[in-house]
Parts: C-alpha cells; structure tokens; sequence
C-alpha cells in the first residue's frame, strides 16, 4: 500500500513581507498531481497546516479546497496539528469529516484511521499523533520516564528525579498507547503521522523552537516497532532511519533551505518492508543568497539563475550604494532581503582616539571614515574633509563676537596628508 508523506505546508505565511500564498497553491496542485499519478492509497500531512493559529481567511479557503480535490481522488486524507495549529480550530470537524478526511488536534490511540487493502493484505493503520504540548498534557500522560540506554524511553517506569513533563515523555507515552494498540489488532502495516525535532535531524532557520535550548528533542527510539513515521515540524527533506523521516515543508521558508522541496512517496509491503521515493514538486521559487558589489551583482551572467528566486543580497560596496534595493530588484525582482557587509577595519594597532592630546576633530574624522570604508583616505576625500573642517570654522569666525578667541576646528591650513593618518 502506498502512503504520500507531506508536512510544513504553513498557509497563510509571508516570506520577509511577500505573500507566498499563489506559490503555496501551485505547490499543493502538484501534491495532488502526484497523488493521483502514483495511486496512493493515503496522504499524510504531518502538521503546521497553517502558519498560525488564526489563519486568514484565504488561507481556510485553500485547504478546504486541497482536501476537497484529494478525496476526489478517493484517498485517505490524515493531517495532524502542528505547533502553529489550533488544535480546537483545525480539529473540530474530525468527527464529521472522518470517513474521508482526518483533521486531528487531538491524541487518540483508540481511533486510528485504518485503511483496508484492496488486495486482501493486512490492513493500513494510520496512528495521527498530532503535536503534543507538555503543558497541555492530561496527567496520564506525564508519568515519569527512565531512560534507558539501549532502548531509549520506558514509560512508566520510576524515575528517582522528581516529575517534570517534557515533550519527550508525553511523546513516549502516545507511541506506548499506539504500540498497545497494534498489538491488539494483529497483523496489520502501521504508519505514525507526528509534529516533533528528533535528535539527530538537521533544523533551519524558519522553524519555531518547541523550547528553550532544544531540551525536548525525542530520541528516534521513540519510534520503534512502526512500520513508518512521517514526521513534520523540520523544514530539511531528511532521512533519520529507513522507517523514520522529515518529508520538508512545502516550499522554502528561509534562505537556509536550498533543497528542492519535495514529498516522500512510501510503498508498504505487506510483510511490513517499506521502500522510499523522494519526489521533488519543481514549482517552488527557491532562495538565494548573493554576495558582492551591487554593479557586479547586476552585470554577472552567473547569476542568472537568481532573477527568478527569492533574494537576499549581501553588498560589500565601501559605502551602501543609493537606492540599492531598488537597483536590484530592477534585476532580481524578488528580492526581499538587502544587508550590507561592513568592510575589513583597516589594519594596524594605532588608534588615535587612545593618543594622549594633539587630536583634532579633523583627524577624529579622517580615521572615522578609514575605518568605515576599510581602507586608507585618499588625497581627494582627505581634502573634501579638510574643506568642510575650514568652511565651519570660517562661519564661526564671522559670528564670533568681537574679542574671544578663536576656536581650534583643525590644526593645519592645508589638507593632511591622507595616508599618515590612516
């Protein structure tokens, strides 16, 4: 039997201000596509179907619409909540939708969604673990753990630490209550849909702590005895082991992820093997990062591959160039993202504002602006300082009444020279 594995789709995001909504509905037509090219008996959508709790309203229209067309198909449809889903809002018509589609915000071992084969093998059992919030758990669900060496978590088993519920505990506890489950029905392929960071599994910029410091990663023991596990939450396509994997999220939601975004299409045998195959879905706009001088941004053929990607350039002009952004995306129409690469201090280990006495405004500018272009002043740029330095004490001269002293603007009546004082 075949099971698509998708995750991370996050409608209604933006990418750095830019709606990604269009880009996320031509990524979810092509889920459909293959959907109905590879005859999959079930999709898996392992959590953060949308972006936040309170999705906009277009966002609701777009999934409505996605499971719509994918029981068209006649496939099971089992989704999940994710730490960006409500679970009250995204599972509350699970029990009316249930013989189609599963929209679960809720952990229940008891109601799996079991598939039947249409060849006469053992039955599909579909375990939906929707992301569980430690805080949230009922008080069966926090019994202390031992962890054990070999075999990772034992739940209930005493623990001489005093109780304290962590994601990994309560995970534990939902996969003891799903094995139990599995062992009552028999022969059957069993498939886990989960939200969770598995220790050893590579992160990336976009995706939201589930706490502080990562201390409720789950060993991937966590899953033994499951035909597969699909896994969301991590936005990197990724294998942990060949019945434990990250399918990536539906597009690229920061500039760390530059993998093609894809789905994992799972073959179950019926004596439980399972062979994987990593599809790329080919319509998501990808990221690229651009590094250089602004004119060499624009002029370089190499980078022609990036007028059609999302882009966050990193200009290492001396100085920000003007209207910068607006030159590049005169190229790189997408680009969203503009950072300026100060340039390298300049060497040596003179600094003059550690010089006792002797040092004027002017030579405070001159190794003020050295040390922002990253280079020695040159004669011109020296002798533009020293006129507006001369231009200022001249007006002061004027309006200084008659009798005070004059003030010390600078301490030569001629331009420095440039390359001694930086």
């Amino acid at each position: 039997m075949k099971v698509l594995h998708t995750s991370d789709w996050h409608l209604g995001r933006v990418f750095h201000g830019a709606p990604l909504l269009a880009d996320q509905e031509r990524a979810l037509s092509r889920v459909v596509e293959i959907a109905h090219e590879a005859a999959v008996d079930v999709v898996v959508v392992a959590g953060d179907l949308y972006d936040r709790a309170i999705p906009p309203a277009d966002a609701v229209d777009l999934l409505g619409e996605v499971l719509r067309e994918l029981a068209d198909l006649g496939v099971h449809v089992v989704a999940i909540t994710g730490n960006h889903d409500s679970p009250n809002r995204v599972g509350s018509l699970d029990p009316v939708l249930r013989r189609e589609v599963t929209l679960r915000g809720r952990f229940d071992a008891a109601t799996p969604v079991v598939v039947p084969d249409p060849a006469g093998g053992p039955d599909l059992v579909v375990h939906p673990v929707p992301y569980l919030e430690p805080l949230a758990a009922r008080p069966d669900q926090r019994a202390p753990v031992a962890v054990d060496g070999r075999n990772g978590v034992v739940p209930g088993a005493a623990s001489a630490r005093p109780w304290r519920a962590t994601q990994h505990e309560v995970l534990a506890h939902a996969l003891g209550a799903v094995r139990a489950d599995l062992a009552a029905r028999g022969s059957v392929r069993s498939v886990v849909v989960a939200h969770a960071f598995v220790a050893g599994a590579a992160p990336s910029d976009s995706e939201r702590e589930l706490s502080v410091g990562g201390v409720d990663r789950v060993p991937v023991s966590v899953f033994d005895g499951i035909s597969y596990t699909a896994l969301g939450h991590l936005h990197r396509p990724q294998e942990l082991t060949g019945r434990v994997a990250y399918s990536g999220s539906l597009l690229p939601y920061s500039f760390s992820e530059t993998a093609p975004s894809s789905v994992r299409v799972i073959d179950i045998a019926a004596d439980g093997s399972v062979a994987a195959e990593v599809v790329p879905l080919g319509v998501e706009r990808r990221a690229a990062t651009l590094s250089g001088r602004l004119d060499g941004l624009l002029a370089d053929p190499a980078h022609r591959a990036a007028e059609a990607a999302w882009v966050r350039a990193r200009l290492t002009d001396e100085v920000l160039p003007r209207h910068a952004m607006a030159r590049l995306r005169d190229r790189f129409p997408h680009a969203v993202v503009l950072e300026h690469v100060a340039p390298a201090r300049v060497g040596g280990t003179d600094d003059i504002r550690r010089r006792d006495g002797g040092i004027s405004p002017l030579d405070l500018a001159l190794a003020f602006v050295a040390e922002r272009v990253g280079r020695p002043v040159d004669d011109a740029e020296a002798s533009l300082l020293w006129a507006a330095f001369d231009s200022v004490a001249a007006r002061q001269r004027e309006q200084r009444p008659v009798g005070t002293a004059p003030a010390d603007r600078h301490q030569s009546a001629a331009p420095p020279d440039a390359g001694a004082v930086a």
